[in-house]
């Protein structure tokens, strides 16, 4: 409390001793910050709340298994088509763009163990999850902001239904699910793509591609990356739902939601990925 004081006083001698201009320019700077701050804050204290009721509700009968099979359908397989194309770009980049590095080096012969642990250790689940947060996300923002503003999910409570359990809890576990198993699915078409961009360069049997690229590569090295893409999908699930059911304003609302639910959970899906990588590290090296 002290401190706090003595921190005001200074700012409150420093304000006045401005000038009247410069002052009142300083004090609506301060109150700019100040109220940006303020809505961080509300914002995560909302979401705190909105994640316990979610989080209750998952854990309660009756549980919405045709309403899982359903979103787990439209997450998982319609995104799949986007994450392998995704996937096989990736494979052909690190195919073209290592081959001439590894080259200067006198270092040609790691090339497929070097686009196989690029995949499987970091390109293959960032790019699935930013890939996901771009459709999905916008897609669930968007279909819960509507019901929003058009009070669908009033309606739902009205009649009996828990909108927490019946529209959040299943899109956040879709998403929880689907991330791993889309993730693989990149993988594998990225080291398919980056066999075949080596061997248009250099001739090279799959075969023999693989058995290089794999040599010396442990299940440890497959399944933490993999499994962190859990923590994306429940990023991305959470953050969408949020944004959706706290949608106001008619359609523009609904368009805010829509793109904050894919800025917010994008940036939210790097910042977590930096600390997993410091985890898996210190726990499966």
């Amino acid at each position: 409390m002290r401190l706090a004081f003595s921190l005001f006083m200074i700012l409150a001698a420093t304000l006045s001793a401005l000038p009247a201009e410069a002052g009142r320019g300083s004090s609506t700077a301060i109150l700019a910050l100040t109220s940006s701050v303020l809505s961080v804050v509300e914002w995560f204290g909302q979401f705190g709340i909105f994640c316990k009721r979610v989080l209750k509700a998952t854990f309660s009968a009756p549980f919405e298994g045709r309403e899982f099979l359903r979103q787990l359908d439209n997450i998982g397989s319609q995104s799949l088509p986007l994450v392998a194309l995704a996937g096989a770009a990736i494979g052909v980049v690190l195919g073209l763009q290592t081959r001439d590095s590894l080259t200067r080096f006198g270092a040609k012969s790691l090339l497929p163990s070097v686009i196989i642990y690029s995949l499987i250790k970091e390109m293959g689940p960032i790019v699935t999850g930013l890939i996901v947060s771009g459709r999905v996300g916008a897609g669930i923002g968007a279909e819960l902001g509507s019901m929003k503003v058009t009070e669908q999910i009033d309606a739902m409570v009205v009649s009996g239904v828990n909108p927490y359990k019946f529209l959040a809890s299943t899109r956040i576990l879709a998403c929880i699910v689907a991330l791993p198993l889309l993730t693989l699915v990149a993988d594998a078409a990225g080291v398919l793509m980056g066999w075949l961009a080596s061997t248009l360069a250099e001739p090279i049997s799959l075969r023999l591609f693989l058995n290089i690229g794999l040599n010396g590569v442990a299940f440890s090295d497959l399944l933490p990356p993999t499994l962190k893409t859990c923590i994306f999908g429940l990023i991305i699930g959470a953050v969408s739902s949020y944004q959706g059911m706290q949608s106001h304003g008619g359609t523009a609302g609904v368009g805010r939601s829509a793109t904050s639910a894919v800025v917010i959970s994008s940036l939210f899906l790097i910042v977590a990925d930096v600390f997993l990588v410091r985890l898996i590290i210190v726990f499966f090296n």
